[in-house]
């Protein structure tokens, strides 16, 4: 699978920029939607990104009524600094504070890890978002981001097992959500959508940019429309 256009790699910044100015008039709106009532999410960075980029979103889920936090792993540079054991550890954490399973909201390879943690702990999670995650087939050639993480994670044997499996693309066992654009600048949005037929699992489309994602108003609102099922399946 080809990667996407190098006129839409070259324009992702500019238009991620878009994506954040057209987010705040937005926010005033998005506040209308339904508050939660404490439950956990976790929002986990894409390639090269951290908790930091993940603020915005993550001060407005509290702000929302949810118990939202990052990943608390520093910048996500791939398996050579991702800890399983940790995210574990911060998972329970959650857990026990809110009384309740944890929504994993992923942005691009932070999805790929919410995809696969669901799949080893269903009871765990309560559901999954994935933001531009390339989980399908063709993700390696299909993404101007791959030559850049092989270099950076040149002894890939472990994480071929764990992320490079066929069984990637099956979706985890909990709702699942696909956020996707095809506008995607960086993977080819091909790959960021789920193939087959599954009750549990929507795949939306918003436009945008992939960078911008996570500062995208139409994704923060799907982002609130899936916590609100929850909070009606809890009630």
């Amino acid at each position: 699978m080809k990667p996407p256009h190098v006129l839409l790699a070259l324009s992702e910044l500019p238009r991620a920029l878009a994506d954040a100015t057209l987010l705040q008039p937005a926010i005033p709106l998005l506040r209308k939607l339904p508050r939660g009532t404490g439950q956990a999410v976790m929002v986990l960075p894409g390639f090269m990104a951290s908790d930091r980029g993940n603020q915005p979103l993550i001060r407005f889920l509290n702000s929302m009524g949810y118990n939202a936090l990052g990943w608390g792993q520093g910048q996500n540079r791939g398996q050579q600094n991702f800890s399983e054991d940790s995210l574990r550890e911060r998972m329970t954490r959650m857990m026990q504070e809110s009384r309740g399973k944890i929504t994993l909201v992923g942005h691009s390879l932070g999805g790929l890890y919410a995809r696969e943690i669901a799949k080893q702990q269903p009871d765990v999670v309560e559901q999954v978002i994935t933001l531009g995650s390339p989980f399908e087939e063709g993700r390696d050639t299909g993404s101007h981001a791959s030559q850049l993480y092989q270099r950076m994670n040149p002894n890939r044997q472990e994480e071929e097992q764990q992320l490079d499996a066929p069984q990637l693309s099956t979706p985890p066992p909990v709702p699942t959500t696909a956020i996707y654009t095809k506008a995607d600048g960086v993977v080819n949005w091909k790959t960021s959508i789920q193939r087959g037929n599954f009750d549990h699992v929507h795949n939306i489309e918003v436009l945008g940019s992939h960078i911008g994602l996570n500062m995208n108003p139409g994704v923060w609102y799907w982002i609130l429309k899936k916590l609100d099922h929850t909070t009606a399946r809890a009630a």
